[in-house]
């Protein structure tokens, strides 16, 4: 497989992202969307999850697409930001039709950082604003690092940050990953290198090649310390899939996760993959995809710390600033 030509999720033709944030707050929400409704699965694998429209999302319920998706900071309070996406969305004519009616289908899922250090002393909650400028930003071209969900993000030893990658296989299929990296365990080995650099295509996240050997006493404790916990992602592609076989490429895109950040899916951490499909191409191999699922969101993952900045107050040093 080779990186698409953005490396980015938008590689899948006809979907858009767009980010906004708050800097003070230390927060912000990424959304992605599509010209038309696209199909979509889900696969939750951490122990503390915060969703919401998720149950729809089952191979056997009746809506099969949806409108967006919403990753989001603030935890519980930031399912909030898809209520300014449906809003937008409404006024635009979208929504699952209810006779005369029209509801917008935004499932969400969220990321703990309201102990990051932002301001989080709102009166009105932040995130149906910051979901409605996510909408109204989305675009082919959207910046990576400390951007939209992934603004106040932090890991065991960097600040996190949102990522994406992308890879065209060698039938032409596309597959791309948008992730919010926000995980209670380290995205690197104790030498700085990235757990996910057997994956890496090019110099995409520094180009330092193979970590050296594990060291247990590396391991994060097993508690949450500072804000961070979670890390939710999308995995997307151009091969038509239903509902149940894009269910089972988040399960993919999960061993992403694992090969990416050490320890992953903890009990504390509410690790989630939506898969989504525009459905363009036919007679894709579910083999070569949920590899390809694997390969990419762990290349998400690093590109996140990766190209993370830094801001004032932050409690975690970036991973490139660290390095000079």
């Amino acid at each position: 497989m080779k990186a698409g030509p953005l490396n980015l999720i938008t590689d899948v033709a006809g979907l858009r992202v767009g980010n906004a944030a708050d800097a003070a707050l230390k927060s912000g929400v990424t959304v992605l969307t599509s010209d038309a409704p696209f199909a979509c699965g889900v696969h939750v694998m951490g122990g503390a999850p915060g969703t919401r429209e998720t149950d729809l999302l089952s191979p056997d319920r009746l809506v099969q697409a949806v409108d967006a998706l919403v990753l989001a900071g603030g935890s519980a309070f930031g399912l909030g930001a898809a209520e300014g996406v449906m809003a937008g969305l409404r006024a635009a004519g979208r929504g699952f039709a209810v006779g005369d009616a029209r509801v917008p289908i935004v499932p969400g899922a969220i990321l703990f950082d309201l102990l990051n250090g932002g301001d989080k002393g709102w009166g009105d909650s932040p995130y149906p604003a910051l979901g409605g400028r996510a909408l109204e930003a989305t675009g082919v071209r959207f910046a990576l690092g400390s951007e939209g969900a992934g603004t106040g993000a932090l890991t065991a030893q960097w600040k996190g940050g949102l990522g994406s990658a992308s890879a065209v296989l060698e039938d032409g299929t596309t597959i791309g990953a948008l992730v919010a990296v926000n995980a209670l365990g380290s995205v690197t080995a104790p030498s700085g290198q990235f757990w996910a650099a057997p994956w890496e295509l090019g110099d995409e996240f520094g180009g330092l090649g193979l970590a050296g050997p594990y060291d247990p006493g590396h391991e994060p404790a097993p508690e949450k310390r500072q804000g961070e916990a979670t890390t939710i992602g999308i995995i997307a592609t151009d091969a038509a899939l239903d509902k149940a076989a894009l269910s089972r490429l988040a399960v993919g895109a999960h061993d992403g996760f694992a090969r990416a950040i050490v320890p992953s899916h903890t009990p504390f951490d509410g690790d989630l993959v939506f898969a989504v499909s525009t459905g363009a191409r036919k007679g894709a191999d579910p083999f070569r995809l949920g590899h390809a699922a694997a390969c990419t969101m762990a290349r998400a993952i690093a590109r996140a710390v990766f190209l993370a900045t830094p801001a004032p107050g932050d409690l975690q040093p970036c991973w490139r600033a660290a390095r000079g």
